[in-house]
């Protein structure tokens, strides 16, 4: 990637900035983080029920069987919608309330649940933008191997079949898979994430199933939907610093690993041949079949960027001498990738930082949108997740002030708008998140919503970053 020469000229502070007529202004949440009622209405669990539920591997032993218990309250949290003027919610929908076992039975609960959520928001004139795959897999496929195994996109398929010809004439937009380098990496490679694998042969066999997943997804998604919904998916870009000797090579390799192994099948039809080399000791790419790649590539009305951070990384020969833990979405946990015997190890990156320990780099989005729109200039983007989490503190008057994540934010819209100024086609922008929520392993100890969630009662609060967002929205002016 080529850095503008617009990036560090300037803090990314701005104000008064005008978004073009049109563009979207929504935020974003996942199904097992908000919506509770895990065990209701015929919903089996997912692969987060039962890594939550083993010692040790969520922060206080939490789990998302509560979480904010959306599943219940979704009527107000629409009304909450609509009181900040959101064009567009991003959600999940969870593959366990719909075929719980993965295979066999249709669970009409958890689709009359998911239509009731559409109809609501169309109520209250704010597009469904769905997303079929957010990680919670039914335990059932992972009983018969998950994602490294080709059943798993077959089934997948099947599950898109059943959304498309219940939703698909309504959803504005279908989004197949949010973030499949966390599903593969963290999932079967360095084990931070549910199923909580080790295995670097199984993360590269995920990979591909993922991408043929989501080639099928779509071309399911086409065949069943009698609307006219828009086609996404979305991907978590890296955004690659390198340090050391070997620092190309470094910058080289994530983007090999991190986001040319998707975008290469789904946006060119072919695995670029230096991931295939880097990853030759690992794994021959044998599960890749004939017409997969075909198969992979479909034409998408928008590509979903989610961008929190840069990364940093070098390469070791041989051990390195200390390897760190994210276990989230900046980084693969500072673990040796899938590859040679050299370690390509994540650093700790200079501040400042949000409360996961990512840096603040507004510069890195603008970035990453002039290099995609470089790389493949006729396709629309939409940043579909960008926020941050900081310790709130609610002030004595019951009101939740967040400067710095209302910071954070007027940066990234600021580089966003950079970005558009420059050519990019880049249709919209939704928060992450809308309500502080079950955030993975960190459980319920970092907060990323612009609305409070009180998890002992379940109160709602609107902090202050949300009431900035809710006056962006309503004049699509960057507010002061």
């Amino acid at each position: 990637m080529t850095l503008p020469p617009t990036v560090g000229a300037a803090d990314y502070r701005d104000s008064g900035l005008v978004f073009p007529e049109g563009f979207t202004f929504g935020s974003a949440t996942a199904s097992y983080q908000v919506e509770g009622a895990a065990a209701q209405d015929g919903r089996l669990p997912s692969i987060w029920d039962t890594f939550s539920k083993t010692p040790g591997r969520v922060w206080n032993g939490d789990t998302g069987d509560v979480a904010c218990d959306h599943y219940h309250r979704w009527e107000a949290d629409l009304d909450l919608m609509a009181e900040l003027g959101l064009g567009a919610y991003r959600f999940s929908i969870a593959w366990p309330r719909i075929v719980p076992e993965g295979t066999g039975a249709v669970n009409q609960a958890g689709i009359d649940f998911y239509s009731r959520l559409v109809d609501g928001l169309l109520d209250r004139g704010i597009h469904p933008v769905a997303t079929l795959y957010h990680w919670d897999l039914p335990q059932a496929l992972e009983d018969a191997g998950g994602w490294p195994v080709r059943a798993t996109a077959d089934a997948f398929e099947r599950y898109a079949e059943i959304m498309g010809a219940a939703l698909g004439d309504r959803i504005h937009t279908w989004t197949t898979l949010n973030e499949p380098w966390c599903s593969a990496y963290l999932g079967y490679g360095q084990g931070g994430h549910a199923p909580g694998r080790h295995e670097p042969a199984a993360a590269l066999a995920a990979v591909h199933h993922l991408n043929l997943a989501h080639g099928r997804a779509v071309q399911a998604l086409r065949a069943t939907s009698t609307g006219d919904p828009a086609y996404s998916v979305t991907l978590n870009f890296h955004v690659p610093r390198g340090r050391g000797e070997q620092a190309g090579e470094a910058v080289r390799r994530v983007d090999a690993l991190a986001n040319r192994a998707f975008t290469g099948p789904m946006l060119r039809g072919a695995y670029p041949d230096d991931l295939l080399a880097d990853t030759a000791s690992v794994t021959d790419w044998s599960f890749v079949h004939d017409g997969d790649l075909d198969a992979i590539r479909q034409p998408l009305d928008v590509l979903g960027v989610n961008y929190y951070s840069t990364v940093t990384a070098q390469i070791w020969d041989g051990v390195s001498p200390k390897q760190s833990n994210d276990g989230h979405k900046a980084a693969a946990g500072g673990t040796a990738w899938p590859g040679s015997d050299e370690v390509l190890e994540f650093l700790p990156q200079p501040g400042p930082s949000t409360a996961m320990g990512w840096n603040i780099a507004p510069e890195g989005l603008e970035e990453l949108l002039l290099s995609l729109h470089e790389q493949f200039p006729q396709q629309p983007l939409m940043v579909t997740e960008n926020g941050a989490a900081f310790d709130d503190v609610v002030a004595a008057n019951g009101s939740v002030p967040d400067p710095e994540r209302l910071d954070y934010l007027r940066r990234h819209f600021t580089a966003a708008h950079r970005a558009l100024e420059q050519g990019v086609d880049l249709r919209g922008f939704f928060v992450w998140s809308l309500m502080d929520n079950f955030e993975w392993g960190y459980g319920y100890a970092k907060r990323f919503g612009i609305v409070r969630v009180d998890f002992d009662t379940l109160e709602r609060t609107v902090k202050d970053s949300g009431r900035w967002y809710a006056e962006l929205a309503r004049t699509g002016v960057l507010p002061a």
